[in-house]
């Protein structure tokens, strides 16, 4: 399979020849086979990927510990066996306790984990609580976890493998109502960065605009609900809900910047 226009640059087409590997592989041997953990436009591909695959026997699934997590391991398998259960995904959950009045954030966790040297592509959500933390790492990544790490930040932390997922993932936003005169893309970026059509354009034709992690050029592409937008240098937003009609003819949408 040629690599798809959608493949922006070297890595996805990287990402591109090892997802057509693992297609290739589960179509010889029907045995499932696991990626790494990809990020959300990883994931975005691969399921660009998987879908275009010509064998509908080649199923795929996305699994990153819980239903909302952002970071996920792409399996695909054979539908001649069983959907592999998610319990079987070559990963662990590991549960971080400790004491402190400072809270350990999401950062704290990274560079301690960057320096065991581990890529961030062995590691999947972090979800930071009060004393209590968890994050998911693929099996080898979480054997080393678990014998290296005593220490994050200035804090003594006890981890371990043996608890279920109890901590909860919360994403912030600040929420926009706006009213736009279409869903085109570019009245979607004007009304989100309170900006005029024109610069809305330019952002877009610089190529600073992803819709849902992809690149886009078109500033006349219809948007919806449940899409996600980011743009370089403002942020990243979801359109959240598409309502009513104003008396001047305008749609109003509500949508929510992440914090």
């Amino acid at each position: 399979m040629n690599c798809p226009a959608f493949a922006d640059n070297d890595q996805d087409k990287l990402l591109v020849a090892k997802i057509n590997d693992m297609l290739r592989k589960s179509q010889r041997s029907f045995s499932p086979s696991y990626s790494f953990f990809l990020d959300e436009r990883q994931c975005a591909l691969a399921e660009k990927i998987c879908t275009q695959f010509n064998n509908p026997q080649i199923l795929f699934r996305l699994w990153g510990g819980f239903a909302e997590a952002q970071r996920k391991m792409l399996c695909v398998f054979s539908d001649i066996y069983p959907e592999p259960d998610t319990n079987n995904y070559p990963f662990r959950c590991l549960s971080f306790s400790y004491k402190g009045e400072k809270m350990l954030s999401h950062r704290d966790f990274l560079g301690s984990l960057m320096a065991l040297r581990l890529k961030r592509e062995a590691i999947g959500d972090i979800i930071v609580e009060d004393n209590f933390s968890q994050l998911f790492a693929t099996d080898a990544a979480a054997q080393l976890i678990l014998s290296e790490i005593h220490k994050i930040g200035n804090h003594n932390v006890t981890v371990r493998d043996d608890l279920p997922l109890t901590a909860e993932a919360k994403q912030d936003f600040t929420v926009l109502d706006c009213t736009v005169s279409s869903m085109r893309t570019d009245c979607i970026i004007a009304s989100a960065l309170n900006l005029s059509r024109e610069k809305s354009a330019a952002l877009i034709h610089s190529g600073c605009v992803q819709v849902n992690f992809f690149s886009q050029s078109s500033v006349s592409c219809e948007m919806k609900t449940n899409d996600v937008f980011s743009v370089r240098g403002f942020g990243k937003f979801i359109i959240d809900s598409v309502g009513g009609i104003t008396k001047k003819g305008r749609i109003h949408i509500k949508i929510r910047k992440y914090i």
